[in-house]
């Protein structure tokens, strides 16, 4: 394995009525003034929302609203939600939702500290995190993103189309509570595409350097082989509470930095699903499961044994005579029929695109990540766009 440096700042609190055994006391532990973050106002329908503010009312604890965060979270929510803390001189944030709340509220927990353009000085460029953001807690009601537990947070720049992602470990939040019940009342859609989201994160670490035996990439197996068959189980029953509980934990699993731990990572997938987001304000997951497919036939030739592995280990493709192109293939294949399967979208169109006109466009706004097993053009990206159309 590769060198590396390993910390992981967030407590996490796990299982069934957890928030009712330990919001209480962990709200003790911080300021009267709380930011309470949320999306579009679900958790006030499924009572999440009168759960939590009754066990912060007890507690003592001054609410201020800060609701509404969308999907794909903007720069000018986050500058709404820095407003809005300062004004009301909160003393830490606790977010509600799922990774778009979670991301939003890291940027919110500096930038209502940070006298600077936090875009410019954090998210444009990887800055230096010099002061202490405003202490951040979550209650995690949907499994994909694993930001319970880093430092990571994704915002879109609306005026500039530029989606980006920073993890800055002062960011982690400092506990996270995760009760799979929670998650219950989440649209069939917006589980499937979050557990695509996890599974992603898995792959874009898993394929790539290096390609020795490393434990980082027989956890990744693992955790593959898990997301695929509790997904099933929890489309099936989506009450079945081992399957939940197995998901948002696969989740966190994923993106809490351990199976990172020795790999180069990849992500470019990412990073043209987050300008493909950036133009359109596409799901996350969906614009995933378009793409992935159609990204790993053009780099799996030069990943092959890795590949090879991913057929064999994950899918459970037997060799049968097949050659090793030829298995790496039926693997990237299995991906493809599973995204069918579960229900995803599989081209561009599926996504609302009526035009090809603005792919170029994206295409030469995506970054390239250095970590891909084929180092990515703007022209190839293109074509790999043209292709998902």
């Amino acid at each position: 394995m590769n060198n590396f440096i390993f910390e992981n700042s967030t407590k996490v609190y796990f299982g069934k009525d957890c928030v009712k055994e330990y919001l209480s006391c962990l709200a003790g532990k911080h300021g009267d003034k709380v930011l309470l973050a949320y999306g579009s106002g679900s958790i006030k329908k499924n009572g999440i929302y009168d759960e939590v503010k009754d066990i912060l009312e007890k507690a003592g604890k001054e609410i201020i609203e800060f609701s509404g965060i969308m999907a794909n979270p903007t720069y000018e929510k986050v500058l709404e939600g820095a407003r809005l803390a300062k004004e009301g001189k909160a003393d830490w944030i606790l977010g509600i939702g799922g990774g778009s709340v979670m991301d939003c509220c890291k940027a919110v927990s500096m930038a209502a500290v940070s006298e600077k353009d936090i875009w410019d000085e954090y998210w444009v460029k990887l800055g230096v995190v010099d002061f202490e953001p405003l202490p951040l807690g979550v209650i995690v009601t949907v499994a994909g993103t694993g930001s319970e537990c880093n430092g990571g947070a994704v915002i879109t720049n609306e005026a500039l189309k530029v989606k980006t992602g920073r993890d800055y470990p002062k960011c982690n939040p400092e506990f996270a509570l995760m009760d799979p019940c929670y998650t219950y009342t989440v649209p069939q859609k917006q589980v499937v595409s979050g557990s695509f989201d996890i599974l992603s994160h898995i792959m874009e670490t898993y394929f790539s350097e290096p390609n020795e035996d490393n434990l980082s990439d027989n956890i990744s197996e693992a955790l593959m082989r898990s997301v695929i068959k509790n997904l099933r189980a929890a489309i099936k029953n989506p009450k079945d509470y081992t399957a939940r509980s197995n998901l948002m934990w696969a989740s966190t699993m994923a993106e809490n930095r351990i199976i990172k731990l020795g790999k180069k990572c990849d992500f470019e997938c990412h990073q043209m699903e987050h300008q493909l987001g950036a133009y359109t304000d596409c799901n996350h997951g969906c614009g995933l499961a378009v793409l992935h497919p159609v990204y790993y036939r053009h780099i799996y030739k030069d990943g092959l044994p890795k590949f090879v592995r991913f057929a064999e280990n994950v899918w459970g493709i037997s060799r049968d005579g097949k050659s090793d192109e030829e298995l790496a293939k039926a693997g990237v294949e299995a991906l493809a029929d599973f995204i069918k399967e579960i229900g995803l979208p599989t081209t561009l169109r599926e996504l609302g695109l009526k035009s090809d006109d603005s792919l170029k466009e994206i295409a030469e706004s995506c970054n390239i990540a250095p970590g891909s097993y084929k180092k990515m053009t703007h022209e190839e990206i293109y074509e790999i766009f043209k292709e998902s159309f």
